[in-house]
């Protein structure tokens, strides 16, 4: 058995610090999936840095009206806080979504954002992988696929990402609040994760001994309407085939704001900036809405036993969308 150390820092520098200071350091939240990669022998740390006290659960509304949540938010507290709820409830709908009340009493916001994928090559350590061992191949592409991206893949990797709530925050313009070893940084949370490419093995930006701090969301008006709708094999606990977030402004009959993300499609949540500017000061008609995701969609490169997704991504998009815009009709 391998030992693992542990640290419960007081502070987020310490925190840092003692990430940075060991190559097989893992930051511990709510565990509710570093624990199981550990039990499964994919995540195999050295030391864990545990977070979970850290002074950084608070939900705080700023001056300038944007929303500040604080990393260790549980996904419970988070879904039913009264202002989430009234101005963003495309957040609270996709934390509803996530998983079970159980699992939602433990997860934390960052710990969401940093989830790993579920495909099951990736969880089986006899089975090539290389997201998981770089250099070892990718034994989904020939392999089972179903549950698999369509956009946005390589040769190297054709994984999915799981989390609801970073398809939400997506939509929402959200940013990431970062704190390492050479101090703060600020990043989109469109660019927090990242395509595959030659990589498959890095899922996002973070630096080793960087730390998610808070997740910012700007400012926005209460009542602007916003879904999150998920399509999955059955209706509770079951990670997402396609899902959609969108926030849809509708003034005068014709579109002032457009902004539409993708889950279960592709290894980060896809923001679908060419439907988009196809929505963006025009009425949202039915014709009018599917041109804009067919423009989306039709980068869509799917596999053997998946392209059934494309379709179903547009249906649900397309539902969605319809919706928003007749409730400010």
């Amino acid at each position: 058995m391998k030992p693992v150390g542990y640290v419960r820092p007081a502070t987020v520098e310490e925190a840092a610090r003692a990430h940075a200071g060991d190559p097989e350091a893992r930051y511990l939240g709510g565990g509710t999936n570093l624990v199981d990669l550990m039990k499964l022998g994919v995540e195999t740390p050295g030391l864990l840095v545990d977070v979970s006290r850290l002074p950084l659960d608070t939900v705080e509304e700023r001056p300038d009206g944007s929303l500040h949540l604080g990393a260790t938010v549980r996904n419970s507290d988070l879904a039913a806080h009264p202002l989430v709820r009234d101005r963003y409830p495309v957040l609270s709908q996709a934390l509803l979504a996530g998983a079970s009340g159980q699992l939602r009493n433990m997860a934390t916001t960052g710990g969401n954002l940093l989830q790993r994928t579920r495909c099951g090559y990736f969880q089986d350590t006899a089975k090539p992988c290389n997201k998981r061992e770089p250099g070892t191949g990718c034994a989904a592409r020939d392999g089972i696929h179903r549950d698999h991206a369509v956009l946005g893949h390589s040769p190297q990797c054709i994984a999915t990402h799981p989390s609801d709530l970073a398809v939400a925050l997506a939509a929402l313009d959200a940013s990431v609040e970062l704190h390492g070893p050479d101090g703060d940084r600020t990043v989109p949370v469109t660019d927090f994760h990242r395509l595959p490419g030659d990589r498959p093995d890095r899922d996002t930006v973070l630096r080793h001994g960087e730390l998610i701090t808070a997740v910012t969301l700007p400012s926005g008006p209460a009542g602007l309407p916003s879904a999150y709708r998920k399509a999955r094999d059955r209706a509770s606990y079951a990670f997402a085939l396609a899902s959609v977030a969108a926030v849809l402004d509708v003034r005068d009959g014709v579109v002032r704001h457009a902004a539409l993300a993708f889950g279960g499609l592709a290894h980060r949540p896809w923001r679908a900036r060419h439907a988009e500017a196809e929505l963006l000061g025009h009425a949202p008609d039915p014709e009018r809405l599917t041109r804009a995701l067919d423009a989306e969609l039709e980068q869509a490169e799917p596999l053997r036993d998946n392209a059934f997704k494309v379709p179903l991504a547009h249906r649900v998009a397309h539902d969605v969308l319809t919706r928003l815009a007749a409730a400010r009709a």
